[in-house]
């Protein structure tokens, strides 16, 4: 199973899933995409297996990607401050893989009937649902 994990500015969500992802035992590939240098560098040193940068890596990653995990942002076109271009929001949207995304009500994305939490239950919470995945592609029970 292949996750992409897509994170910009400092990269604190996309490292807070991967030590997650880590800690509980996920066996698949993480694959840590940030749309700057600083956000795949701490997504790299949190346990990415592999890692890139930009908006290529976005759109390649993404078409051959099980599950993509990151703030709702990179489904925006000029979300995380500019930062998420709008062929990265396409790639991510059109994606066939299944989206975990963070609840985040910043670049003017609000998310009705979400709860508010701190962003470590969000995360917290992603992580269980990409490892609950994992489990059910492997023929497990959930």
């Amino acid at each position: 199973m292949k996750t992409l994990v897509i994170d910009g500015q400092g990269g604190r969500i996309g490292r807070g899933i991967i030590e997650q992802l880590k800690k509980c035992g996920f066996k698949g590939e993480i694959i840590a995409v940030g749309t700057n240098s600083s956000a795949t560098e701490a997504m790299m040193k949190a346990g990415a297996d592999r890692g890139a940068t930009g908006e290529n890596p976005v759109a390649v990653n993404a078409a051959e990607a099980d599950i993509i995990t990151g703030p709702v942002g990179i489904i925006a076109a000029n979300s995380l401050m500019g930062e998420v271009t709008p062929r990265m929001a396409y790639s991510v949207a059109a994606s066939k893989a299944k989206k975990i995304l963070i609840p985040m009500n910043r670049c003017n994305i609000v998310m009705a009937g979400t709860e508010e939490l701190p962003l470590n239950e969000y995360i917290a919470r992603a992580a269980q649902l990409i490892l609950a995945a994992e489990k059910q592609a492997q023929g497990g029970c959930i």
